[in-house]
């Protein structure tokens, strides 16, 4: 598996020696120590290598773990390379009639580990790629390790017996810990993130008819909730379902004819357009733009009321604007030439909203812009009071 990280620094661990008999391949030599650097083993042996000593070839395919090919101590027997050591094991798949103990990679690694954590010497001893330790060379040792193979095909390649029991002392060692994780890179979504996007994606499917027949329709939305819930959806995953659905609903021919929000879904759209204009996340920028596009296509009561008003009458002359970027804010109307910007403020709005709102008054009154803000209730309720008193702002800046 490749992808080291280069920027990491090796663990420096006190680990078991790693002793190889009369090893026959430069390569497997390599491989050996490349499998000895993956698990944080950096002391090695070797008896008589029959190609000599350097090697070129276990030089290239140690793949990077030149540290421990310059680090190798060479012997000329089994028994000068195991003389300060121990605790010994020996590494075989053959029965060798020898009344000692035999155990697993795993249960040797954790002897290994407890001996040398009070100050002991521990080595592995693996044979010949032919034909393993003689009788003599396990009976050095206090331990034989064999492993869980298949007794038909038992013989495993130096290397991959050096990697299996690196493997278990290093797990052992650092108690499993993995280097890395998924990276959490976005909070987990709120249930008003998760309503308005499934208020969203309700009225999309209703305009395709899709939630049919009528009896089935509770059942259906209660299966299609529990599609989203169980998933446990991040703010960036809502972000991205939100775009997902107003791309289908918009289509290839341009933006679908809008709906109409009430005054509680557009709330909770505009709390999580103010949430994720407050993250800073590399995709805001667009991600908050889609957003004001779905408030737009899908304006409430009061704002439809409104619109009508300020692009039909004569007092105001079309100079208005809906939705549209001012900098890096979108208030709900904006007048260039008047340099007037209009807050709808809808029932309910929390706290998000309010700091949101205020910030963005903060910002365009920094640039001589001027901010009138009307409830949504007073708009529908008496229309004309709110356009003379946008009308006498008007006047004002005459």
């Amino acid at each position: 598996m490749s992808g080291t990280d280069k920027s990491k620094a090796g663990l420096a661990l006190d680990g078991p020696i790693v002793i190889l008999v009369e090893p026959q391949l430069g390569e497997n030599i390599g491989m050996a120590a490349r499998a000895m650097g993956n698990f944080a083993l950096h002391a090695l042996r070797i008896v008589k290598p029959r190609d000599g000593w350097p090697n070129i070839a276990a030089q290239r395919a140690a793949a990077g773990a030149d540290h421990i090919l310059e680090g190798v101590e060479l012997f000329d027997t089994v028994e000068q390379a195991v003389a300060d050591l121990d605790l010994l094991f020996a590494t075989t798949a053959r029965p060798h009639d020898q009344a000692k103990p035999v155990v697993g990679p795993e249960a040797a690694a954790a002897e290994i580990s407890g001996h040398v954590a009070t100050g002991g010497k521990a080595g592995i001893l693996f044979g010949r790629e032919r034909w393993g330790l003689t009788n003599e060379e396990v009976g050095l040792s206090n331990r034989i390790i064999t492993f869980p193979v298949n007794p038909g095909f038992a013989s495993l390649n130096l290397a991959q017996a050096v990697l299996l029991v690196g493997y278990e002392w290093f797990k052992r060692a650092t108690s499993g810990e993995l280097p890395h994780a998924m990276p959490e890179r976005s909070e987990r979504a709120s249930q008003h993130q998760i309503q308005a996007f499934f208020d969203n994606l309700i009225r999309e499917l209703d305009k395709v008819e899709f939630l049919r027949p009528a009896e089935k329709r509770d059942t259906m939305l209660v299966n299609l909730r529990n599609i989203f819930t169980r998933m446990d959806p991040t703010k960036q995953d809502m972000h991205t379902l939100h775009g997902v659905v107003m791309a289908i609903a918009e289509g290839r021919k341009g933006p679908a004819k809008g709906g109409v929000l009430d005054g509680e879904q557009a709330t909770r759209l505009r709390a999580l357009l103010a949430e994720h204009g407050q993250a800073g996340a590399p995709d805001s920028g667009s991600t908050v733009r889609g957003l004001a596009r779905l408030l737009r296509r899908n304006p409430t009561d009061a704002e439809r009321l409104l619109w009508q008003a300020l692009t039909r009458d004569r007092r105001f002359a079309g100079g208005f604007k809906r939705q549209t970027p001012v900098g890096r804010h979108i208030p709900d109307f904006v007048s260039f030439p008047h340099r007037i910007a209009i807050e709808l403020v809808n029932p309910g709005e929390g706290e998000t909203i309010a700091a949101d709102r205020s910030a963005r008054r903060a910002w365009l009154e920094a640039r001589d812009y001027r901010v009138i803000e009307m409830r949504a209730a007073d708009v529908e309720r008496d229309l004309e009071a709110e356009l003379v008193r946008l009308q006498e702002m008007i006047e004002q800046s005459a």
